[in-house]
């Protein structure tokens, strides 16, 4: 299973980004947070703005290296050992159950059935839902688009409140956040994030 968040969500870059697509995004989001443009700012926006800093640079850091990245996306299940991101098998199935249990197709058409008879077991089997409750994660220090698919992926509510009265046109870092990190909560409760931008 995959984390709530990877690096490739805090820089906001898909997994087959290439590195000058990563350094470019790391200098563009860095670049919202120089110390002219936070200069005067709250303690909880400069604790925020290091944390953001400090999730960029090891973002950076481990995206940009072609080896440390690789072994990443092994560890997070991007990718798995050997390369790729398809699984072994070419067929869709429930665990334990592969293509040999039904015996060898004969020609495309019996491929074709057995796949369709795998894909229908696979639709047809009983799911876990989502649980119904979650830990609220650490949203200070990221930039309210992460944040927003964080919460998104956890089935919480956002209810975001604007720090800046006449923001700059940028993306805004949350640096605040109620309930806090770690707290038990229902799916579907509400999050309350503060919002900073660089004044215009």
């Amino acid at each position: 299973m995959q984390p709530i968040v990877t690096w490739y969500d805090i820089l906001d870059v898909m997994p087959g980004a290439t590195t000058e697509e990563i350094q470019g995004k790391h200098d563009s989001q860095a670049s919202l947070l120089r110390p002219e443009l936070i200069a005067g700012a709250p303690s909880a926006v400069i604790t925020a703005v290091s944390r953001a800093q400090q999730l960029l640079d090891t973002a950076r850091d481990v995206l940009g290296d072609p080896a440390t990245r690789a072994r990443y996306d092994v560890a997070v299940g991007i990718r798995r050992d050997g390369g790729g991101l398809a699984q072994d098998e070419s067929f869709p199935s429930e665990p334990g159950l592969s293509s040999e249990d039904f015996g060898a197709p004969v020609g495309a058409k019996g491929a074709e059935l057995l796949t369709g008879l795998m894909a229908l077991t696979d639709w047809l089997a009983p799911h876990p839902g989502p649980p119904r409750w979650v830990m609220v994660p650490e949203v200070r220090g990221l930039f309210y688009p992460v944040c927003l698919q964080i919460v998104g992926k956890l089935g919480l509510r956002i209810n975001r409140i604007q720090l800046t009265e006449h923001p700059m046109p940028v993306e805004g870092l949350v640096v605040g956040q109620s309930p806090r990190p770690a707290t038990k909560v229902r799916r579907a409760s509400e999050l309350t994030v503060q919002v900073w931008h660089p004044p215009n």
